[in-house]
């Protein structure tokens, strides 16, 4: 009997290593027909889903109904799995290199509780080969084991996306992989129980990390290519937003939008990609350039303001700038690498005043994270007004509610174009 029909059967269990945006929506889904042991190092957030609450805000209280799963914070509870799914985050540090402490702690828990048979599966996002010259090491080491003799190990990146309600675990495509045929397809068999899309299976280890390393560096190449047509058309002025519309009426146009771009996939994956390349002697130069491209919107975006801000008669110095949104990206509670931080940190650089509002931001977080908090009541005389984070909150927002928060020419910036044609008496600009 294969490790699937065990877990089937409910005779062993499966350990989710890593409850937060990945990793607890995997172990809630496992949980529908499995039994399942959710650990997190983090107390606080494993006792908020003790009591049916996602600390990511991405799931409600019905999401965590019927479901066979334990929630832990302590080692021995583990003991009881043999097959383990690894979802801890792979940032990056100060230097965009990445930060394999969070994976390498998780693989050394692991190895703590791994015994012959079992299985290791990885979903944090990494470079081709981290699994098996990172990982595994650590795991043979920790548990005494041989890899493949003793376990088998796999990767089968993740692939969701926070905030997205349509594209889920259960109706996305999985990648899987294993490290032979026997492994491939025993994951490939416990992943097909809960993801209702199916799973691809990859060649190799390498391949289903590769795989995943390209979906976001693609991304951001051509979210980096819309980026600098917006500055170029900006130079020409022409609207970037009306650019797109026209060129989108071409059947294989592919129509990204101009805008900031962090959080923890698309501003991230990219540098673990060209980190490796690096390694290996190669220097990925349009890679590293669209990263270039994007990392620097946040500045340029400030500039640009601050230009019209002295366009309208007032000193740079003596204003007040009201930035709307602080997450990453809209509709979620996610800070992480949030390139709203750029932009704030450029006004302040000109000595403008800044005050930040945001209805799904947390004050403290931002506080510790960026050094700036959120105020609670929003005035009604800045010079201008930058929308950085297109909410739900503040699409219906129009001209007189800008009026009403604005002192005399005001400046209207609007990042994602939400408002155009809209504000027709106030100076606006967006990418």
């Amino acid at each position: 009997m294969g490790i699937y029909d065990k877990l089937k059967n409910k005779e062993t269990k499966i350990a989710v290593i890593g409850l937060g945006y990945v990793g607890l929506p995997i172990a809630l889904e496992f949980a529908k027909t499995m039994s399942v042991v959710g650990f997190d190092i983090n107390e606080q957030r494993v006792e908020m889903m003790r009591n049916s609450q996602d600390p990511s805000e991405e799931l409600d209280a019905s999401a965590f109904e019927g479901c066979d799963i334990y929630f832990t914070s302590n080692l021995e509870d583990l003991k009881g799995a043999t097959f383990f799914v690894v979802a801890v985050p792979t940032p990056i540090d100060n230097h965009n290199l990445p930060d394999l402490s969070p994976l390498i702690g998780a693989s050394k828990t692991v190895g703590q509780v791994l015994k012959k048979g079992d299985y290791v599966v990885y979903e944090s996002t990494v470079y081709p080969g981290c699994t098996e010259e990172d990982c595994i090491p650590i795991l043979e080491e920790v548990s005494g084991l041989k890899f493949r003799d003793d376990f088998k190990v796999g990767y089968s990146p993740e692939r969701i996306n926070p905030g997205d309600t349509t594209h889920t675990l259960t109706n996305v495509v999985k990648v899987v992989s294993g490290c032979c045929t026997e492994s491939l397809d025993q994951i490939a068999k416990v992943y097909e129980e809960v993801v209702q899309a199916g799973v691809h299976r990859a060649t190799t280890i390498r391949v289903a990390e590769a795989a995943k390393i390209i979906e976001n560096t693609q991304r951001d190449l051509n979210i980096a290519l819309v980026n600098e047509l917006s500055i170029i058309f900006n130079k020409m002025g022409i609207n970037t937003y009306d650019v797109l519309d026209a060129a989108g009426t071409k059947w294989n146009f592919l129509k990204f939008s101009p805008g900031l771009v962090g959080g923890h996939c698309i501003g991230v994956d990219p540098y673990y990609l060209t980190y490796k390349a690096k390694e290996l002697g190669y220097h990925a130069q349009i890679i590293n350039a669209g990263r270039f491209v994007n990392d620097s919107m946040g500045a340029y975006t400030a500039k640009q303001t601050v230009k019209k801000i002295i366009a309208a008669g007032k000193h740079i110095s003596e204003s007040k700038v009201l930035v709307m949104g602080a997450t990453f990206k809209e509709d979620v509670s996610d800070i992480r690498n949030s390139k709203v931080c750029d932009v704030i940190n450029e006004f302040k650089s000109f000595g403008a005043k800044v005050e930040v509002v945001d209805p799904h931001a947390d004050s403290a977080s931002l506080e510790k994270e960026y050094g700036f908090g959120l105020v609670t009541q929003i005035a009604n005389d800045y010079d201008a007004v930058l929308v950085a984070v297109n909410h739900e909150d503040y699409l219906q927002l129009d001209e007189n509610y800008f009026k009403s928060i604005t002192s005399k020419n005001p400046v209207i910036v609007d990042l994602k174009g939400i408002y155009r044609g809209k504000i027709k008496e106030l100076t606006y600009w967006s990418l």
